[in-house]
Order: C-alpha cells, then structure tokens, then sequence
C-alpha cells in the first residue's frame, strides 16, 4: 500500500477508537484496528500524539463540508438549501465533538483552532444577496455560530431541529405586530 494510503487508513481506523477510548487508546488497539503491525504506524507517524493530532485534523478538515454544501441541490427553495446545509452542520459538530471530547486538554489545545469562513455556505446566502439585510458572509457566520451553540452537548442540551435554526436565521424571534393585541410569526 503508498504510504498516502497506510497514512489515510490509519488515520480512519483511529478515529472510533478516539471516540471509545480518548487519547489513552494503544498503538496495540490501532494496529488491530488498522490491520497493520504496531511498527508499522511508527514508520508512517513519528508518535502516538502525532497520529491523533493528524485525526483530529482530518476530522475537521473543512472540504467535505465544502463539498456536501455545494452539492445541495439549488433548485429548491433558499429556506430548504439552508435547511439542508444547517443539518450538515449540527452533523460536524456532533462528530467532531464525539472525536475530541475524549481527548486531554493538552491534545485539545494543539489542534484548537478557530473556524474559517464557510465559502460553500456563504455562497447559498450569496444567491439571495437582494433579500439580505447583512453581508452574505455576516448570514453565513450567524448561521453557522447559531447552530454550533444549539447543537454542541456543552451548550444544548438537546439539540435545536435545523428547522427552527434556519427560521431564526430568517425571521428572527418577534412576531410581526398584527395591531392591538394581535401578534403573528413574521
């Protein structure tokens, strides 16, 4: 196997191992996991640290994200496509945060980073650039800091529907004053 490929498969045996076991799994645990001998990880990463590190990162390695948003079909309705997209978020979050939860705060910190635009993401809001009151990158960066804090298990405790994100996103939280004692979703 190219030692891309030992590297890559490695890095995905890993990752449920990360999920059961934190960063106090075994290099005996990601062999067997991996179907490689113990030294053969050590020829593809310097130390067990290392590999963790590189699983972390590919965990939150934007493209797929990217990838998975640009490819939401853009023929349906904007609230739809963000709805979709939303749903594609609270996904990452969750594996993400499954993957680093089990880690100690010093793997924690050497792969705490801070989250780059979403160029997939600005672009769906991009496309209704006429009915925005903000930037398309400032309705990309509400979407996505909205639904990190319902999603994330520290924050919510379960989860906000993607629905109902989006519909804040849009709307916003007041009704529109219908008169004198009557008041309906905007």
């Amino acid at each position: 196997m190219p030692p891309a490929a030992r590297r890559a498969a490695i890095i995905e045996a890993v990752r449920p191992l990360l999920i059961e076991h934190g960063d106090r799994l075994t290099s005996r645990q990601i062999a067997d996991a991996a179907g490689v001998a113990e030294g053969t990880i050590f020829r593809v990463f310097a130390d067990k640290d290392e590999l963790i590190v590189a699983a972390v990162d590919a965990a939150a390695d934007p493209a797929p994200f990217e990838q998975a948003v640009a490819a939401i079909d853009r023929t349906l309705p904007l609230t739809d496509q963000l709805i979709a997209a939303t749903e594609l978020l609270q996904r990452r979050v969750d594996d993400v945060w499954q993957l680093v939860s089990g880690l100690s705060v010093s793997v924690r910190e050497r792969v705490s980073r801070p989250l780059a635009a979403s160029p997939a993401l600005i672009e769906l809001f991009t496309t209704a650039r006429a009915d925005l009151r903000v930037e398309p990158a400032v309705a990309a960066q509400m979407l996505r800091a909205l639904t990190l804090s319902l999603t994330h298990p520290m924050v919510a405790s379960e989860p906000v529907p993607a629905a109902a994100i989006v519909d804040v996103v849009a709307n916003g939280v007041l009704c529109e004053d219908d008169g004198p004692g009557r008041r309906s979703p905007r």
